[in-house]
């Protein structure tokens, strides 16, 4: 959450609420989202679109 606050301006629930939706649409854990995001600094264009 707090990368997606830092780098897009957001608030800690809009960022959560990327996750989750990402989580949700593609059937993946959110700890799997998250863990993403912090180990490969990114997600799909279509996460951050969102944001």
């Amino acid at each position: 959450v707090g990368v997606l606050v830092e780098r897009y301006g957001l608030t800690v629930d809009a960022a959560f609420q990327v996750l989750v939706r990402h989580s949700q649409h593609h059937n993946v854990k959110l700890r799997d989202v998250a863990r993403r995001l912090v180990e490969e600094g990114d997600l799909p264009d279509e996460v951050t679109s969102q944001a």
